[in-house]
């Protein structure tokens, strides 16, 4: 988490002990203090992690858009209140819930309020079904997404019909292509031009996907997983279906191509979480870190998005099937893991002074610093 924001230490959380349940039972005990800061917290702004020479952005009648600098922050995004089905519910075209990898509309919509205001333009490079640009549109910010995947790029500029159908006037587009060859598939006019960049790597098909099981549609009883895989498997062109180090080499392609169409201060919000590897945890969020400075961005902000929703005294998980089946098999071989309830949202920064180095639309996109 953020130096500059409370830390909430494992004696704060006052955790009593887990359940050997992988139900929708509350899980882990949470203070009423804790509760009534995330219930009662104004929106804020970025007042705090702004640097002191970037412009103040203001609202409609020249009304500062930014919360008070006495008005503390929180690194806890309190955004699985209502289900990941809930949320998207009459706002997301029905095919939208076939993507393997959705991003949780709430924790785009929070990214998107407290880092833009209205107009700013918002952006994605690995758009997938369209949640940051649906969530950009309805908060009034223009957005535009790249998208790998034809199919998916299809559903996208559905998603931004229905938003559009819903009463959204605001400017929307998605470029299909893939993300790597930013100079190529962005017209130049977008340099220096993207408040705020929203998207989230890739993991693989460990975690994603949905089920059918004897209570539900299996025909012979057994537990069938689809919607879990990205395209084709053998498309190796598809992050997803890469190597652990040629998705971090891509993924730093992919923020260089970003850093050059960022305006200066403009803000990257990476969701990334860890995940384990024959019982070995990977910590991707500090290797997302490491290629965002490797593109010229600023770390600033190490926060959590939550996946449980916060209850009057618990924290009620949302766990997939797969995760709880995941933990039950690590449970019975010994090793006490627990469902996730966050993601971790690794917050970057670009500089507001241009360094006098090439950047990614001048030497195509060949990966020196932007």
């Amino acid at each position: 988490m953020s130096s500059s924001y409370p830390v909430y230490s494992a004696s704060d959380m006052a955790t009593t002990g887990s359940t050997s349940s992988l139900g929708d039972e509350a899980t882990v005990p949470v203070p009423r203090w804790l509760i009534d800061t995330l219930d009662t917290a104004p929106r804020h702004g970025a007042a705090e992690r702004r640097d002191a020479a970037a412009p103040v952005p203001t609202g409609p009648a020249g009304t500062a858009d930014v919360a008070p600098a006495d008005e503390p922050p929180l690194s806890v995004w309190v955004t699985a209140q209502t289900s990941p089905a809930a949320q998207r519910r009459g706002r997301y075209v029905p095919d939208s819930t076939a993507h393997p990898a959705k991003m949780l509309p709430a924790v785009a919509a929070h990214a998107i309020r407290h880092y833009t205001r209205p107009g700013d333009l918002v952006f994605d490079p690995m758009a997938g079904s369209g949640t940051t640009l649906v969530e950009a549109l309805d908060a009034g910010r223009r957005a535009i997404g790249v998208e790998y995947e034809p199919h998916w790029v299809a559903v996208a500029r559905a998603n931004l019909r229905f938003a559009r159908e819903r009463g959204h006037d605001v400017a929307g587009e998605v470029v299909q292509g893939d993300a790597r060859q930013l100079p190529q598939l962005l017209s130049e006019r977008y340099r220096g031009q993207v408040a705020l960049v929203v998207t989230s790597p890739p993991y693989g098909p460990s975690t994603h996907g949905q089920v059918v099981t004897a209570t539900t549609d299996s025909d012979d009883g057994k537990v069938h997983k689809y919607h879990h895989r990205y395209g084709n498997a053998l498309d190796r062109g598809n992050l997803a279906n890469v190597g652990h180090q040629r998705l971090l080499a891509g993924f730093t392609r992919i923020l260089t191509g970003c850093a050059a169409v960022l305006r200066p201060g403009g803000h990257v919000a990476i969701t990334v979480r860890p995940w384990r590897e024959h019982s070995e945890l990977i910590d991707l969020p500090s290797q997302i870190i490491a290629c965002g400075r490797a593109a010229g961005l600023i770390p600033v902000e190490r926060c959590v998005a939550l996946l449980a929703r916060v209850a009057d005294t618990d924290l009620v998980a949302r766990g997939s099937f797969f995760q709880r089946d995941f933990i039950r098999k690590q449970r019975e071989a010994g090793l006490p893991l627990h469902l996730i309830a966050h993601e971790d949202v690794v917050v970057l920064r670009k500089e507001l002074t241009p360094a006098a180095r090439s950047t990614a639309f001048a030497d195509g996109g060949r990966g020196e610093r932007a």
